[in-house]
């Protein structure tokens, strides 16, 4: 045997690494004691085996190397003192993944701390020469560099070299850690099977596997592919079936629209024929018509001659005629612009006559008003004259006055106050509105909270509406729930308020009485069958607590606040919440403290944290002492987040109850002044009255005096604007006279115009009568040449006549053979019909009677097809396509299915006879070892259904009780060292069949019950020790007495202590030499 010992990690006496040379001196010491005949062949190891794993700075170590043997290396050593530290060794520096070991899942863990970085070094056994493995591990980016023999690779080519090797740390048949050892009997049978088939079964066997699952699923993927595409293609089939009919239907009406295109095509050629014949006829007529109408025309020139030349005759006169009809005119123009002259001057002696009548009329007015005048005078004097001597009544005016003055300026006083006093209103009216205005704003925001708890806890927000409106039936105090009274100050702070308090609570209404809390309950709970909660306030109040050490003591961490003097509540509220969730003991963080967290977990002792986005809980385990903490990200807020001050909202309510005082007062004031207002008004109005009375009497008869006085004026001003009538009269005649010697001229004039235009219309008669003689043989010999030319007018009509006939019929002509053209597709230049459509033509009928016949007919036949559209033949076209793709697809697919089918019956035979001849090989060397301990248990290889191959597992059955039936080995059925007994001999009875390199299992006996333990060791041992079998780790913390040890496996001690030496400086044979000197000592003694 050979024992590895090391130091403690706080160990500071053997921090520094030994040398290489030291490492590899003490490496060839301890194989030459174990190949004894010291060849270096490296007998006993099998290709993959660990020769050698040095460690530094690594979890415990500082530095250690582990030698083991070829065959059963049982590493012996109380908890904590490394064991898995080895295996974690092993299965980091093969390249295995962290989750396999269980502990952490970044590989900087696995560095001792302290240390920024650590390495693993293994030493493989290979026949073409050892493969050394270096992994060095930094703690700062979680990064590693792999070393080969010295050289750098990357992690995929060592774990290609590894693979190569045939090892595999992930597989839990293979590499059974200490952390999943549990997992071990919780592996599906599948997962077993896989396991069992990686770790034992020949290299193709998992590969044939893995064809067969896939070939398997490509099969029933392709079995379904086949009868979907069967069964599609069979309704696509029969629906085609169902559409032939209607597809001929439609192709037989296809026949009679072809015919009817064909006729309509025809018969715009047989129109133009038609027309064209029907020109042909007009043109010939119209050219005889034309030689009659000249003959006619010659017989008519002689009489035509003489009209024209009294035509000739008689143009001069009509001009002459014109010529005096335009003096005639202009000769009247002049007589009427004279007789309108003639007009205006009467019109003005009119105006003149009319003026001196009114001036007239005027002094008539004049004296009228001059008498009237007269009589209004003296009856004033009249009037004055009966007025006696009055008393002096300006005393009395003069004290009216004076108190009106005091009057006036009391009221202006009190418009003064009154104006003051509104001013006042004004700014507190404004003042107030602001006021209110601010706290509506607070209030909204209350009910904003109160709409949110209304969303979300709709029973809560019933209670609150039934609290609300029975306040009287409770004694002490009744708080609303905690969310609508709690006020965060900052809205930012609420996030660790809302993390920290549970949801329940934050609903919950808070009492200060017991019974109080169960009228409530029953009320709202029992009656109303509310969910809702409630709390209960302290008796003693907590709100004002002190924490157990100022927040001065913990900044340095970071921390600026405790939770409490985040936010502001009830005294009640805040005493629960101190008192059930320590509010008060809870500090807050920034990001300094996350920065820092782990001195300050380690530091500050506190229970829970939190920093600027994360809450911390630390705890202590019971078991091994050590601090266990958590985070968890701060959620964000949803209850809290819409803070009011309610400092401010105290303030504001005060300030507003103190303005409304105000305003009150103010109205009151000028409620009295107003009043005070009034009876001044009505003093005011008395003493006007009697001002007013005097004043009259005083005044009545100045007022006589300046009337008799204006009157006056008013007679002089009259009798000093009369007019001189006598002055006028002479006047008007005069200008009678100027405008009647304007009116003689005008006349002379009028009388030469008059005489002017009746010597033009004698001249004109003259002309009239002359040409009235012309116009009379003209006539005689028109109505000579009538007779003749009436029938070359009717010629002239008709030649007219076929001339627009001609026209029209060649415009129609036109238009029927573009038409034509267009429905045969022919270009403008082509004169010819094509030759396919001149034979058609010329089997259709020839006229468009029976072109017309014949169209009604084949319309009427296609009338009856009803229904049918192009779209049935395009879907069935398209369907006939589709169904000989589908049909070659599925041809295809059958072949492609059978393909499969051969390639899983090959891989079948491959895979199955040599899996169930290795299964049975297990169940062999499993139940051996099972009857070795009078137990019973079976291996098979299971599976419901045979075609399923990714539903082949293999079952372990057990019984460890002769009374019981075998029962499948289940993480439930089996108590823990009935599976791990189980685990073990399974694992045994893969161990000679086994084609990995070596096994690893770590403290599979610790549920063990001695004789079990005792019986299973014997099986390890025998069965690891044999020379067929591969290399072997057996890790335990303790070992029975008395066990049988064989000479091939080899124990690796590991021990604790400040007095053990150094890895470098053990020696074997040193040990044992100073061991066999002790009893000759003992016997000179």
């Amino acid at each position: 045997m050979a024992a590895l010992g090391k130091r403690k990690r706080q160990s500071e006496l053997f921090t520094d690494s030994p040398s290489q040379t030291s490492r590899s001196r003490t490496l060839n010491n301890t194989q030459d004691e174990q190949q004894g005949d010291g060849d270096g062949s490296g007998r006993g190891f099998v290709e993959g085996s660990i020769v050698r794993i040095t460690m530094q700075n690594f979890l415990s170590y500082n530095y250690s190397e582990v030698i083991p043997g070829p065959n059963l290396n049982m590493i012996v050593g109380p908890n904590g003192t490394g064991k898995s530290s080895i295996v974690c060794a092993i299965c980091l520096g093969l390249a295995g993944k962290t989750t396999v070991l269980g502990r952490g899942d970044k590989v900087g863990v696995y560095v001792k701390r302290g240390c920024t970085k650590g390495s693993v070094e293994i030493e493989l056994h290979r026949v073409g020469g050892n493969l050394v493995i270096q992994r060095e591990i930094y703690v700062e980016n979680n990064q590693s560099v792999w070393t080969l023999n010295g050289r750098h690779v990357s992690q995929k080519a060592v774990e290609e070299e590894v693979k190569a090797l045939h090892i595999q740390v992930g597989n839990l048949c293979q590499f059974l850690p200490q952390e999943k050892v549990g997992e071990f009997a919780k592996m599906s049978k599948i997962e077993l099977l896989e396991a069992t088939e990686k770790s034992v079964g020949p290299p193709e066997m998992y590969e044939f596997h893995c064809e067969l699952k896939t070939f398997r699923t490509k099969e029933k993927e392709l079995e379904n592919v086949c009868k979907e595409k069967a069964s599609f293609l069979e309704k696509v089939t029969q629906r085609n079936e169902r559409n032939k009919q209607d597809v001929e239907r439609y192709y037989e009406k296809k026949r009679h629209l072809d015919m009817i295109k064909m006729l309509d095509s025809k018969r715009p050629w047989v129109e133009y024929e038609t027309a064209r014949r029907e020109f042909e006829d007009v043109k010939s007529e119209r050219e005889k018509a034309k030689t009659h109408l000249r003959t006619l025309k010659e017989a008519q020139t002689p009489i035509l001659r003489k009209i024209q030349l009294i035509d000739n005759q008689l143009r001069p006169i009509e001009n002459k005629m014109k010529d005096k009809a335009a003096a005639i005119r202009e000769a009247s123009q002049k007589c009427k612009q004279k007789q309108d002259q003639l007009d205006r001057k009467n019109k003005e002696v009119e105006d003149i006559q009319q003026v001196y009548s009114l001036k007239q009329t005027e002094e008539v007015d004049r004296q009228k008003r001059i008498s009237n005048t007269r009589r209004l005078i003296e009856g004033l004097k009249a009037e004055l004259s009966t007025l006696g001597p009055q008393e002096d009544v300006t005393p009395q005016i003069n004290g009216i006055n004076a108190e009106l003055r005091k009057t006036q300026e009391e009221r202006a006083q009190i418009d003064g106050e009154q104006s003051d006093l509104r001013r006042e209103k004004d700014t507190q009216t404004g003042e107030l509105n602001i006021l209110k205005n601010k706290l509506k704003n607070l209030e909204d925001m209350m009910k904003r909270k109160e709409e949110n708890l209304s969303r979300r806890f709709r029973d809560t927000y019933n209670a609150l509406q039934w609290l609300r409106h029975n306040r009287e039936r409770f004694k002490g105090k009744v708080y609303e729930p905690m969310m609508l009274v709690i006020n965060v100050k900052d809205a930012r702070h609420a996030k660790y308020i809302e993390s920290h308090l549970p949801q329940n609570d934050l609903k919950a209404f808070v009492f200060e009485k017991q019974e109080d809390m169960e009228v409530f309950m029953t009320e709202v709970r029992d009656n109303q069958r509310l969910r809702v909660n409630a709390v209960i306030a302290p008796a003693e109040s907590c709100a004002e607590r002190p924490p157990s050490r100022p927040i001065q003591a913990l900044q340095r961490f970071g921390f600026f606040s405790y939770l409490r003097e985040l936010f502001d509540a009830p005294a009640e509220v805040m005493s629960y919440l101190c008192h059930q969730h320590r509010v008060n003991e809870i500090p807050v963080g920034n990001e300094k403290t996350k920065s820092m967290i782990e001195t300050v977990i380690r530091e500050s002792n506190l229970r829970i944290l939190f920093t600027a986005e994360e809450k911390y809980t630390v705890k202590k385990s019971s078991y091994s002492n050590r601090t266990i903490s958590s985070n968890s990200a701060l959620r964000p807020p949803q209850f809290l987040s819409m803070t009011m001050d309610t400092d401010e909202k105290r303030h504001l309510e005060e300030n507003v109850k103190v303005t409304e005082q105000r305003l009150q007062s103010i109205n009151a004031q000028m409620k009295a002044l107003q009043e005070r207002k009034g009876l001044l008004d009505r003093r005011d109005n008395e003493l006007r009255a009697q001002k007013k009375q005097l004043s009259e009497l005083k005044g009545k008869k100045r007022q006589l005096e300046q009337k008799i006085s204006t009157k006056k004026d008013s007679l002089r001003q009259m009798e000093e604007s009369g007019i001189d009538l006598q002055k006028e009269e002479q006047e008007t005649k005069a200008k009678i006279r100027a405008v009647n010697s304007q009116k003689v001229s005008i006349i002379a004039e009028f009388t030469h115009h008059m005489k002017l235009r009746a010597r033009l219309q004698m001249d004109k008669v003259y002309f009239a009568l002359e040409s009235v003689q012309l116009a009379a043989e003209k006539t005689k010999l028109e109505a000579e040449s009538r007779e003749g030319g009436a029938q070359l007018r009717e010629l002239e009509r008709a030649c007219i006549d076929l001339a627009q006939r001609k026209t029209q019929l060649q415009e129609k002509c036109k238009g029927l053979l573009k038409k034509a053209k267009d429905t045969c597709n022919m270009a403008p230049e082509e004169n010819t019909v094509p030759q396919h459509l001149h034979t058609a033509f010329s089997q259709l009928p020839n006229t468009l009677d029976e072109i017309d016949a014949r169209l009604n007919e084949e319309r009427s036949r296609v009338e009856c097809f009803t229904g049918i559209s192009a779209a049935v033949v395009e879907e069935y076209t398209k369907r006939t396509q589709e169904i000989e793709h589908l049909t070659k697809e599925l041809e295809e697919k059958k072949n492609a299915l059978d393909t499969y089918r051969q390639n899983i019956s090959q891989a079948k035979e491959n895979w199955l006879n040599p899996l169930k001849q290795l299964v049975e090989k297990i169940n062999e060397k499993f139940s051996d070892f099972f009857r070795s301990m009078q137990c019973a248990g079976e291996v098979d290889l299971h599976s419901e259904n045979e075609e399923e191959y990714d539903k082949y597992g293999i079952r372990i059955r057990v019984k460890f009780r002769s009374s019981t039936q075998l029962h499948e080995l289940t993480p439930h059925h089996q108590s823990g060292g009935e599976r791990s007994v189980s685990t073990m001999l399974y694992l045994m009875a893969l161990q000679e069949l086994n084609r990995c390199p070596f096994r690893v299992v770590d403290e599979i006996n610790q549920g063990m019950d001695p004789i079990n333990e005792r019986r299973v060791f014997d099986i390890v041992v025998r069965t690891a020790c044999k020379g067929t079998t591969s290399q072997y780790f057996f890790i335990t913390p303790k070992v029975l007495q008395n066990l049988k040890y064989a000479d091939e496996m080899m124990v690796h001690c590991v021990h604790n202590g400040l007095q053990m030496l150094p890895p470098n400086k053990w020696n074997l044979k040193s040990f044992l030499r100073r061991a066999q000197r002790k009893p000759k000592q003992t016997d000179d003694y």
